[in-house]
């Protein structure tokens, strides 16, 4: 089943994200390369593509995992949580309806 991954950042995170985003992207890649990943991404804090200084204020990822607990316990162990990029994770069951 599909779960969608939030995580909402601490304020002036940039910084803290520079940091660990190469791991945090390795894990990704790594749903992407099992064929679990549908999308991820970060959501910018101000109506740009890039930022810039303005950072971002949280990433959603949406894949495939076995159970929520199983979900859960992979988005736990995001280096972006665990660096202090985020300051909560919210993890949900998701049902892709479109496209099809």
């Amino acid at each position: 089943m599909l779960y969608l991954v939030y995580g909402e950042d601490v304020p002036d995170s940039l910084a803290l994200r520079g940091a660990s985003r190469s791991a945090h992207l390795a894990r990704i890649r790594e749903l992407q390369e099992q064929g679990r990943l549908l999308l991820a991404g970060p959501c910018p804090s101000i109506d740009s593509i890039d930022p810039g200084p303005a950072g971002f204020t949280g990433s959603l990822i949406v894949a495939e995992f076995a159970s929520l607990s199983a979900a859960r316990e992979w988005a736990n162990a995001d280096p972006y949580l665990l660096s202090g990029v985020y300051a909560k994770v919210t993890v949900k069951p998701f049902r892709k309806v479109l496209p099809e």
